[in-house]
Order: C-alpha cells, then structure tokens, then sequence
C-alpha cells in the first residue's frame, strides 16, 4: 500500500490495545537494546512544526473517521506532535471510536519489539489492586531481571525506593499522587535503572530485593507454561497462553499446534487474558491453526479502510497450514486488557462455534479498529493512525463495548493471581476446562446493555493494569509491563 503523501510508506497492519497519553526470548538470539536510529535532531525535517504537519497529513489522509476529526486546531498551541495528535482526534475519541488508539512512536523502538519481542526493563506485568493498596506480580518473564530475583506471579509489592533508605509504601505513593505515581516511583524503562521493591512472597514472607533494569527479550509463549496438553478423567485438553501477536510467535504457534494435532486434541483452552494485540499477520495464522475444519471459501476476518482507501480493502479466508487441529470446542480467557488482535481471534472464529465456544473471565477491551505504520524515518518517528476496521465471516465487528455482550454463554471467572498461570486449579482455567468437559456456567459476563457504563463497572471489578503516562512500544502492546 502507497500513500501519496511524500516519502511516506504503509508497513504492517497492526490491531494494539492502546497509544500515548492515553489511561491504558521468542525471537532468537539475545536481548536487543533498543537505540533509536538515526536519533531525532531539531533539523528543519525534524522540527516540531515539520512533525505536526507530517502527522495532520497522515490523519487527512488515513483515518477511519474522517467526518470525526476536529477543525481549527491550532498546531502551536500545543508543545508537542502528540498532544496536537489528541486534540485533532479529540471528537473521535468522545464517541469511544479512538481510545488512544492515533499515536507517534519511536521506529527503532517499535522494530525491535514486533520482531525481537525485545523491550528492556523489569520483565514484569504488574496490576494494582485498590482493596489492599498493593501492586502484585500478574506475570514475569523468564530470563528477566525480576524472576532472576525471585519475584513471580502472586508477589506483592508494597514498597519502592532507589535505595534501602527511602522506600516509599504503595498506599503512600497513591494517596498522594495516585497510580500514576507508582509508575513514576518505578522509574524509566532504561538499562541500568535500579530500584529496591520491598515485597511479600506467596508465602508471606517479607523482604527488599535490589532490582536493576536490563536488556530482555519478551518471549511471546512461555517455556513455563505456555503451551501444554490438561489430561483429566481420560480427555486431553489443549492449553496455549499467548502474550503478544509479534512475529516471533509464529513458529512457537507452529510448534504448539502441530503438538495439539499429534495428540488428537480437538478442545482447546486460548489464554489471551493479558493480550492487548499485535500484528494481524500473527492473528490470521492464529485463526488457520484453528481451521482444518474449515472451507478455502470460509472467510476468518475482514479488514475494511475508509470509502477512500477501499482499493486496500482485504479478506483473509482460512489458509491450509499443516499443524492446524480442527476445534470442536474453544474456551478463550479474557479480561479488560485482551484487546484488538486478540479480539480479532476469538470474533473471528465466533460464526464457526457458536455455542461451542465461550469467553471465560470477563469482558474484553473493545477495539475492533487498528492501525497503520506510517514513518518520518529521518527523525526516527513512526505514526500509528487508526486506519481500519475489522470484521468477521458474518460482518460483525462492531464490539466497541468488549465481546461478552456477543458471546451469550460467556462465563465470569476471576483472575487467580496466587495460582500459577496455565494450572488448571487457576479459577478461569478451572472454568475453561469444565465449559470444555460440557459443564454449564453459572454466572454469565454481565453485559449490561453493553454500554460504556458497563466498561467502567467491568473495569473496577479487575486489578488495574498499569501503564506510564508515556509508554514505549512494548508497553502499548503488554498491559502492565514495567
């Protein structure tokens, strides 16, 4: 795809949870550091001024919702490209069309992600739960600075300083400053960046542990835990736990399915709980895995521009792969931070399982729109901009309130952080098994009328993923990484 704006190039398609500003080792080798390249200078190409007017070109010539832009605004009002990006992309916004979604990012950043699964860090998904004031472990990357120190899913931390001397308690730091400032408190995502977390263990044990940022790679499928067949009362299950849609993860999606198929698994748990999305090219592999069953004809998604860009309008049906299993039941888990790509997996495959597939946990994010990569590579600057929608064989892709309100026997089930993930005593494993083994759920996703109320009130149920005010690439993509 060309555009016609001057030295401007359309790269990958991309469905990801949420952009800047905004409340929200899979690839070989060793970790990649991350440097901008060439680095960004105040040359006339790479002023404030030449960024903006690159970025409102690419907003009048993309967007999906073009008749939703704002008019008048002024770009030297605004001190920066992305809160100039915010205010043109405001009314959309107010309509729950682009939460965030319209961004600018760094090219070398981003790159180094969506190919390496490279970020640098913790290595750490980290939720805040309200009712006990605490920050707690969702999920730790192997070969991390954090697991390395024995931190875990399920380790709480209560307390955060540079040094032994100064650690501040987490209900401090949000009474004063709210979630914003425990991620402040955590310090930039760099390199060498220490900070001391006092933490209580699963078993209750206290202590401060030094922690030092480094270099790690994001491995999309746990070696831990990420794919493994569940036997139990004599049935095989099949369970795949995916972190992030990046390139990396395809031969590992690969490997886990030809698995599935050697073993004549046919019902399959997806864990997508803290999936906020990714490339479209790993979501359509994603969906061929799952379709051996299906037709050439049978239609998986649908990818849709605004009326003047139709001609790159594009229709993936179901392409034969030779570790694809054919379903006869899917349990998905979710929650409010399975977004986008995500979501495009499980609505894609809703019009072939009806009823033989559900949504265990609670509702998704809502984001059935992606975006475009389209870069000022001189500044090292890439533009995400809202572009496309999506849709399934049945033309519905109009979940901008979550999938639940679609998926009627969707099933409610909490996020045990204390049991390991993938461990089928986990409760929305436990609930996936057993909608698997043909038991009824009890207690349905509230749906609510599927309104942004419902949203919040879904929201507030959950731990908080938390995010910086400015995340980097791999942030926008993996709630709650630090």
């Amino acid at each position: 795809m060309r555009s016609g704006i001057a030295s401007l190039t359309v790269l990958s398609l991309l469905l990801a949870a949420c952009g800047g500003g905004g409340s929200s080792g899979g690839g070989g080798g060793g970790p990649v550091t991350v440097t901008p390249t060439p680095t960004p200078t105040p040359t006339a190409s790479c002023g404030l001024s030449a960024r903006q007017s690159f970025a409102k070109a690419v907003i009048d010539e993309w967007y999906l919702f073009p008749g939703d832009v704002a008019t008048n605004v002024n770009p030297a009002n605004f001190a920066d490209v992305q809160t100039y990006i915010d205010a043109l992309v405001a009314p959309a916004r107010a309509l729950n069309k682009d939460r965030y979604f319209t961004y600018v990012t760094s090219i070398a950043e981003e790159e180094a992600f969506f190919t390496n699964g490279s970020s640098a860090g913790f290595g750490v998904r980290l939720a805040y739960d309200p009712t006990i004031q605490r920050v707690i472990i969702a999920e730790a990357y192997e070969n991390a600075p954090a697991l390395a120190a024995g931190i875990d899913r399920g380790t709480q931390i209560v307390g955060i300083g540079t040094n032994a001397s100064n650690v501040r308690a987490i209900s401090a730091i949000v009474a004063s400053e709210g979630t914003q400032g425990i991620t402040n408190a955590l310090g930039a995502s760099d390199p060498g960046v220490t900070r001391v977390l006092r933490i209580v263990e699963p078993g209750g044990g206290t202590r401060d542990v030094s922690v030092t940022k480094a270099d790690y790679d994001l491995d999309p499928i746990s070696d831990r835990y990420g794919a493994k067949i569940i036997s139990e009362g004599g049935h095989a299950y099949g369970y795949v736990n995916l972190r992030s849609f990046i390139s990396s993860a395809d031969p590992q999606l690969r490997a886990a399915f030809l698995n599935f198929r050697n073993q004549g698994v046919t019902d399959v748990v997806i864990d997508l709980r803290y999936n906020g999305g990714g490339l479209v090219s790993t979501a359509e592999l994603f969906g061929d895995l799952l379709g051996r069953n299906r037709a050439a004809s049978d239609l998986f998604s649908q990818t849709n521009f605004r009326a003047s860009k139709a001609g790159n309008n594009t229709r993936h049906t179901f392409t034969t792969q030779p570790e694809a299993i054919a379903p006869t039941r899917i349990a998905f888990i979710g929650t409010g931070s399975t977004a986008s790509a995500s979501e495009l997996v499980i609505n894609g495959m809703l019009p072939y399982l009806g009823t033989n597939m559900t949504l265990v946990g609670s509702n998704t994010y809502g984001k059935p729109v992606g975006q475009i990569a389209l870069d000022k590579s001189e500044c090292d600057e890439r533009m995400r901009v809202i572009a496309f929608a999506t849709g399934n064989a049945a033309s519905s892709g109009d979940y901008f309130d979550g999938l639940a309100p679609k998926i009627g026997n969707s099933c409610a089930a909490d996020d045990d952080l204390s049991l390991p993930l993938g461990d089928p005593r986990e409760a929305s494993v436990r609930a996936a098994i057993d909608f698997l083994a043909g038991a009824s759920c009890t207690t349905h996703i509230a749906e609510a009328g599927a309104s942004a109320q419902s949203r919040s009130v879904r929201m507030a149920a959950e731990p908080e993923m938390l995010t910086p005010a400015k995340p980097r690439a791999a942030q926008r993509e993996l709630p709650g990484l630090f």
